[in-house]
């Protein structure tokens, strides 16, 4: 079945399709049950399920869910020539291409105004689809902004406030994993999209060009594939234990505003910058508890990658910029207290050289 036609209507009316991508894996049957028993609307929420690998089992899968998914074919399933060096990455030339010619068929062949994009591996949570009407409109009204993503990078269940659940931020770093994109980022990314590596080249300034993403305190979705072509080892030490929201909050009926670039700006880097500085090792040692939210400032890259990796934060950059970072600054709990990490305030902008 072809989804729905688009309707031109106000953004609380909107069709936001949900795109998922699909290739091997059977499992995709999780993604699709949750995504199903929590989306509001068939009309508003369509879902179309994009398979890569011609895999005999997972189109199935897909297929028992009949009217309920648009199921579309990726045609082209030859091999990729890749230089010899990358003959082990075939895999992410593969998902590229399939990215390309799906987001192709969203915006240009049903002609969608945006589209929410999952992978095969995603559970979603229940105030999702919330999540994403309630952030469209900001996505549209805001040119500072280019996606909104479901994704926390450090949303560890002991580095989240989970009493914080409808708290959003402004981030640098593109998370992926559940995200929302207008048709006129297609418009903009496919005439050069890459051959491979997508998600990182969407990290480089060329393509990011200084516009930052919504993300959650606490994630609304959670992966559960370990099996992929990034093997198990990035799985295991984090993206397990990534916790998924499982509180509703009703965000179309909250102010968001305040995610807006200048408003954001006015109140976020003020209170970042009025917390008081303390040492690395009064975290560790859990002292001047009575201070409450606290900042931990770094000099330069290496400085970062020690504070990261001796809290437990994600300490890799792409293209200088840190995970879920904003103007250089990480948002996280260390037992149980706000903790900003922070570079100095006269902070002038990423070096992509930090890598």
């Amino acid at each position: 079945p072809s989804p729905p036609p688009p309707r031109p209507t106000d953004p609380a009316g909107a069709v936001l399709p949900v795109l998922v991508m699909a290739c091997d894996r059977s499992t995709v049957r999780r993604c699709l049950d949750k995504l199903l028993r929590y989306r509001p609307s068939a009309q508003r929420f369509p879902v179309i399920v994009s398979q890569d690998c011609g895999h005999a089992e997972t189109a199935r899968v897909i297929a028992s869910y009949g009217d309920a998914v648009a199921h579309i074919r990726q045609p082209d399933l030859s091999d990729i020539p890749v230089p010899a060096e990358h003959r082990k990455f075939q895999g992410y030339y593969k998902i590229a291409r399939h990215y390309r010619w799906a987001l192709g068929q969203v915006f240009r062949t049903f002609r969608y105004r945006a589209a929410i994009v999952v992978e095969d591996d995603l559970e979603v949570a229940p105030d999702f689809f919330e999540y994403f009407q309630a952030a469209f409109p900001l996505l549209l009204a805001d040119r500072s902004l280019w996606c909104v993503s479901a994704w926390n990078d450090n949303g560890k269940e002991q580095m989240v406030d989970v009493g914080q659940a409808e708290l959003l931020y402004r981030t640098d770093f593109f998370p992926g994993l559940g995200w929302l994109l207008l048709a006129e980022l297609w418009d903009e990314l496919e005439p050069k999209w890459p051959r491979a590596f997508w998600d990182d080249w969407m990290r480089q300034p060329e393509q990011r060009r200084d516009r930052s993403c919504v993300r959650p305190e606490v994630s609304r979705t959670m992966t559960f594939g370990r099996k992929g072509v990034s093997h198990g080892q990035f799985f295991d030490q984090y993206l397990k234990f990534i916790k998924l929201n499982d509180r509703f909050v009703p965000f179309t009926q909250l102010d968001l505003s305040y995610l807006k670039k200048e408003e954001y700006e006015r109140s976020f880097l003020p209170k970042v910058y009025a917390a008081p500085e303390v040492r690395v090792e009064e975290l560790q040692g859990n002292r001047r508890r009575e201070l409450g939210a606290v900042r931990l400032q770094y000099s330069g890259r290496d400085s970062f990658k020690a504070f990261a990796k001796a809290l437990g934060l994600m300490d890799d950059l792409k293209s200088g910029v840190p995970r879920a970072g904003y103007r250089g600054i990480v948002s996280f709990v260390y037992r149980g207290r706000r903790v900003y990490l922070a570079p100095p305030s006269d902070w002038t902008g990423y070096d992509p050289s930090w890598s």
